[in-house]
């Protein structure tokens, strides 16, 4: 659910009543409700990456149902700027929230098992999040539908951001499917093929 000022893509991932919540970018209000509707009991809120527009609703959604908030710590100096405090060119401000750090590596969200990728370029903190049994991985702001995220914020680099997709979102099977912070959703194989940032890794026949 596009979520808050400039509509980011909020997701909810959930497997038999427990759920996890990825980068709440705005009024918590529509993921109370859905969990809600749905009997979900929401575990963990991960932040892939601590820019304002991903994490507008961190304070109020923990604050409703005592899940914690897992993000990266190379992100959390970006909290005392305006990239991760808001507050530029009229936009709300960021309520404050307490995190605890996340290492990239195994982890289990919502009875889940997810492998968290480091996968910096849009920001020294950012991460992935790969679902493998659910074939989906969740890249922030990474990589787009035929496109890329933004290098030119503080912490960003084209070169780091291209290493972090052939290193970490490539390597995945084709048929996984990609949910960026905003957008529409894609897939491996599609962005290998397509993203016009990553001609060199092309493998359909020409």
């Amino acid at each position: 659910m596009p979520l808050g000022p400039l509509e980011t893509n909020c997701y909810i991932l959930s497997s038999e009543g427990k759920a996890v919540v990825m980068d709440p970018g705005g009024d918590p209000a529509q993921i109370l409700q859905y969990l809600e509707e749905n009997g979900l009991e929401i575990t963990h809120i991960l932040n892939t990456h601590l820019h304002f527009d991903h994490i507008y609703g961190n304070a109020a959604l923990a604050r409703a149902t005592g899940a914690p908030i897992l993000a990266c710590a190379d992100d959390k100096p970006l909290l005392a700027t305006e990239l991760g405090q808001g507050g530029m060119m009229g936009l709300p401000l960021v309520e404050t929230f307490e995190m605890q750090e996340i290492a990239a590596g195994e982890h289990e969200f919502a009875g889940m098992h997810c492998v968290a990728f480091h996968t910096p370029g849009h920001s020294q903190g950012s991460l992935s999040f790969h679902f493998p049994d659910a074939e989906m991985c969740f890249v922030g702001d990474l990589i787009f539908y035929r496109s890329i995220g933004r290098t030119d914020f503080p912490g960003g680099s084209l070169e780091v951001l291209k290493k972090s997709v052939a290193d970490h979102i490539f390597t995945l099977p084709g048929a996984t499917r990609l949910f960026p912070g905003h957008g529409p959703d894609t897939t491996v194989d599609d962005e290998r093929n397509h993203n016009p940032f990553f001609s060199e890794f092309r493998t359909e026949t020409k």
